[in-house]
């Protein structure tokens, strides 16, 4: 893990996005805006699930018309979309948006954006440069001999456009994105842009995604591919997985990401054997009940199911509580100690009461992962110590 780029905080509604802020989880409602109540639900439901900032579609006088109550009435800070039409954009800033999200590709008339920036500039709201690759501005006119730029320079430069007019009007309360859904065009945008910044002084913060990433498996994949690799080099202050499915599939995704690179934890951490034929229990209806009540509970605890005696102490030992199981019996440990050992039976029970006490350790701050001067289901940026790990995992 490369250390963290430093960007200029922002701050939408009273969520810090970039500086010393953790990483910001974010998704998008998938409702008609102009149904008020539909809208409100999603957003609630998005905010259960640990979303931090919600953006909202406006593309239509229906839809800014709702945002004044939306607005009021929000679980979360909210960006309000606007493509196209700049007249949705100053609605929504007039209901007290918490901050826009503007598509170079598509609102084209700088004296619009200017009109924008001023009224945003005066709500001291911010404004995020949101570039995809799939509504890009049109190119100029090639010579017979002259090969297009490459997308990912295109991006950039449909970014530094808009950027160009925001910091002409002295305008710096800003976050960017560069999304595409080519994986490796979307990492050397996010790349080049991130250079050009920095060397210029101007490091504004990034929201990171692959946009239209696809169904729920192919699109998990490909965002955490893409989302990990520039959070694994330091780039990115806020992310959002896009998924072609019901927008609750998306933070359980953006939070995995974040667990996996130890930047943060929401919930369970469940760690669990692939299954092969040294398992000698019934491991998958286990780990399947165990995440099910530990994901109730919402608390960042890393629990290990194992099922073979290759890694299955190693990984127990490592975890805050785990079981190493065998031939109708299992060790479990708590915090790198055994504890007892039990029957197949009673792993079930036997897990969710060391549990317990794992959790009340927490609550009590006598844990290295304890998150008492956190919100619900947050923890400490990272979470997970660096640990030595046991020669038994390389065989894994």
């Amino acid at each position: 893990m490369s250390e963290r780029r430093k960007t200029k905080p922002v701050f939408v509604g009273d969520v810090q996005v970039g500086g010393d802020a953790p990483i910001v989880v974010q998704s998008m409602t998938a409702t008609d805006t102009a149904d008020v109540e539909s809208t409100l639900n999603q957003i609630a439901e998005l905010a259960d699930l640990g979303c931090e900032i919600v953006r909202v579609a406006v593309p239509d006088k229906e839809a800014a018309a709702a945002m004044p109550e939306i607005v009021k009435r929000t679980a979360v800070p909210l960006m309000a979309d606007i493509h196209f039409d700049y007249r949705w954009a100053m609605a929504a800033l007039k209901a007290n948006v918490h901050g826009l999200r503007l598509n170079p590709g598509n609102i084209r008339d700088p004296d619009k954006v200017r009109m924008i920036v001023k009224e945003a500039k005066a709500r001291e709201t911010p404004i995020r440069i949101g570039v995809n690759a799939g509504s890009l501005p049109p190119l100029k006119a090639l010579a017979d001999d002259e090969m297009p730029p490459p997308m990912h320079e295109r991006m950039v430069d449909a970014a530094l456009w808009e950027l160009n007019i925001l910091e002409e009007m002295g305008f710096d309360s800003l976050k960017i994105s560069l999304k595409a859904f080519d994986v490796p065009t979307m990492v050397q945008a996010y790349r080049d842009l991130s250079a050009r910044l920095d060397e210029a002084g101007t490091p504004y913060p990034f929201h990171l995604g692959i946009t239209e990433a696809g169904l729920p498996r192919a699109g998990s994949v490909r965002s955490a591919i893409g989302i990990g690799i520039l959070l694994s080099e330091g780039i990115g202050d806020t992310i959002r997985v896009s998924l072609a499915a019901d927008p609750k599939e998306e933070p359980p995704v953006c939070w995995d990401i974040l667990a996996s690179l130890n930047l943060r934890q929401r919930g369970p951490t469940i760690v669990a054997c692939p299954t092969c034929g040294r398992i000698e229990i019934e491991l998958i209806p286990l780990a399947n009940k165990v995440e099910a009540h530990f994901q109730k509970l919402g608390k960042p605890i890393t629990v290990a199911v194992m099922g073979c005696v290759v890694n299955g102490p190693g990984e127990a030992k490592m975890a805050d509580l785990g079981i190493a199981g065998g031939k109708g019996r299992g060790v479990i440990f708590r915090k790198g100690e055994i504890v007892k050992t039990v029957n197949e039976d009673e792993f079930l029970s036997a897990i969710i009461e060391e549990g317990d006490k794992v959790i009340a350790e927490m609550e009590n701050g006598n844990s290295d992962i304890a998150d008492a001067d956190f919100p619900p289901g947050d923890a400490p940026d990272p979470v997970i110590p660096i640990q030595e790990v046991p020669s038994s995992t390389s065989e894994r």
